[in-house]
């Protein structure tokens, strides 16, 4: 039994000393810097600044065709996705009341032109009576006035005529322009009523080859965009092809949301293949600012901190710049014009370098200035969670 337990005691104690040895092994290494830590080499490189938005995709010229009579709708001539030429017929709504005025108005003009022939023969009448003295002035002058008049009911029944004819004529509801039919709000039977608000009934894109996308900006980045800027975008239907457009427009007229304010743009994007439908979601990116041939530092490290404080001179220093907020600020990267820290390995110690920083994308920043040469190792982050200090406390055996 005594020599089990020494056995036993001996085992356990073996066991403990290599699970000590290796854990030894284990935080050397982890104080090692040229294992901690990730690098990379500062390279040369092209870097574009880019501002995005989303927007929507609409037809250059979209036609919302309406009606100027009430009526029922009698005939579609057009349903949806219909290409329509200039002056042709998309639907035309029951003429009977419009028909019925027409006619009666037609008729006040038979009236009117019967009144009139009366009154010029009474006022030539009048007129030779007057010259032979049988007839007052005063009569001769009203016989004129009823001539007169009757002229002028003849004109007031043919241009209500020509209204009522013209109200007939809308009744059949004719296409303004070529194009393709988008939308097609009223049905077969469906009454429509034109009061104040003419009422919608079909809506034609007059070309689809060439589309626009209205999307809106912040006031923070309206500055930087100009007309004629190239964009690219891309929508959910291809989501694995970027397409092109440019900067049509800025528009002046702001717009405020929850004390946000943004400016719209408007950007023409060519359609050859008609693949690009109204209404789709378009991710714009506009490229405001662009270098080439300059020091790129990864935004990697601007983010990185090393978890134990490193002796470092004030960001900015030697460089005009004010503190660091791109090494692990808030926002994950600096903006142009910004002082930061990076972090090198030299000669296998971890050193701060205070740079000025320039214009930046998603993943590199341009290096204005700093203390800093092509090739440099930059610290981007660390191969593991970061060590600990070896403890004080010595291993307790039982």
């Amino acid at each position: 039994m005594k020599k089990t337990g020494k056995i036993l005691i001996l085992t356990v104690l073996a066991a403990s000393l290599a699970g000590g040895g290796y854990w030894f092994v284990k935080q050397r290494a982890a104080q090692d810097p040229e294992k901690r830590y990730r690098t990379a080499e500062l390279a040369r490189g092209n870097v574009t600044q880019a501002v995005s938005a989303n927007g929507t995709l609409n037809p250059v010229v979209l036609v919302s065709v309406g009606t100027q009579v009430s009526g029922t709708v009698r005939k579609l001539h057009v349903d949806f996705n219909d290409k329509v030429k200039a002056g042709q017929a998309l639907l035309e709504l029951d003429d009977a009341l419009v028909s019925a005025t027409a006619r009666q108005s037609a008729a006040s003009i038979t009236s009117a032109q019967a009144s009139l022939d009366l009154a010029v023969a009474n006022e030539a009448r009048m007129k030779a009576l007057f010259a032979e003295e049988y007839v007052s002035k005063q009569e001769y002058d009203q016989a004129a006035q009823v001539l007169r008049s009757a002229r002028a009911q003849l004109a007031q029944a043919q241009a209500q005529h020509a209204r009522d004819q013209a109200n007939l004529g809308y009744t059949v509801i004719r296409s303004p322009v070529d194009g393709v039919v988008i939308d097609r709000v009223v049905d077969l039977g469906q009454t429509v009523a034109a009061s104040f608000q003419t009422p919608t009934l079909i809506k034609i894109a007059q070309d689809l080859s060439e589309m626009r996308i209205d999307t809106s900006f912040a006031e923070a980045d309206i500055g930087a965009i100009r007309e004629g800027q190239k964009a690219k975008f891309t929508v959910d239907a291809f989501p694995d092809r970027q397409f092109d457009g440019v900067v049509q427009q800025i528009r002046l007229n702001p717009v405020t949301q929850q004390n946000v304010v943004t400016y719209n743009v408007r950007i023409s994007v060519a359609n050859p293949d008609q693949i690009l439908l109204p209404g789709m979601t378009a991710y714009v990116t506009i490229g405001v600012r662009q270098r080439e041939n300059v020091l790129l530092v990864p935004n990697a490290a601007l983010r990185f901190k090393p978890a134990e404080s490193a002796p470092a001179a004030p960001a900015g220093a030697g460089a005009g710049g004010p503190p660091s907020a791109g090494a692990g600020g808030a926002k994950g990267r600096a903006r142009a014009g910004q002082g930061a820290t990076v972090h090198v390995l030299e000669s296998g110690q971890l050193k701060a370098v205070p740079v000025q920083l320039g214009i930046t994308d998603s993943r590199n920043t341009e290096l204005v200035s700093g203390e800093l040469a092509e090739g440099a190792r930059i610290v981007v982050g660390e191969n593991g969670g970061p060590a600990k200090a070896p403890s004080s406390v010595g291993m307790r055996m039982f």
